[in-house]
């Protein structure tokens, strides 16, 4: 967070930054304002586990819109550097099928996914989602983004740095 002392815990700067503060940090874990602003609106916190569950919270109350606004700023994981063109070739082809069938980015949770399988992962996932209706699919993609605020947050309000860079 900006102005952080490397004295000071990051969940305390958290629970005394300015409300904008708080919310531009918590934009980068999952880019919805509502979410950002009712889980900033309700420091301070006692402690990560406090946060995470609203976070949690707060994730599940996301609207339509909300979700809609979260998922446009959502990405594919980066594949590794030695990935072979095939595989991106067959990844980029799968995401476009994702997007063309349901308007916006294919989101997953790999943090429990060791990295030398994210790609066969992602590849299976995209594969099978595909066959989900527009309305399930939508409740699978808010609990990725649920899972993937969760971690980025509780990364960042550990010590371990921005939320945008971990998926």
């Amino acid at each position: 967070m900006p102005g952080q002392s490397r004295d000071t815990p990051p969940l305390i700067l958290f629970n005394a930054a300015p409300p904008d503060a708080a919310q531009r940090t918590l934009l980068t874990c999952l880019h919805s304002h509502t979410w950002a602003e009712r889980v900033a609106g309700h420091r301070p916190y006692p402690d990560v586990d406090a946060l995470l569950a609203a976070s949690d919270e707060a994730a599940y109350d996301l609207s339509a819109t909300d979700l809609a606004e979260a998922l446009a700023a959502e990405s594919l994981p980066a594949l590794p550097e030695d990935t072979y063109s095939a595989a991106h070739t067959a990844l980029d082809a799968a995401q476009a099928a994702y997007e063309a069938r349901f308007g916006h980015a294919f989101v997953i949770y790999l943090d429990e996914t060791p990295p030398e399988e994210h790609l066969d992962r992602v590849l299976a996932d995209i594969r099978s989602r595909l066959a989900n209706d527009p309305d399930d699919e939508r409740q699978v993609a808010a609990e990725q983004l649920r899972r993937l605020a969760r971690s980025r947050l509780g990364s960042t309000l550990r010590g371990a740095g921005n939320c945008a860079t971990s998926h």
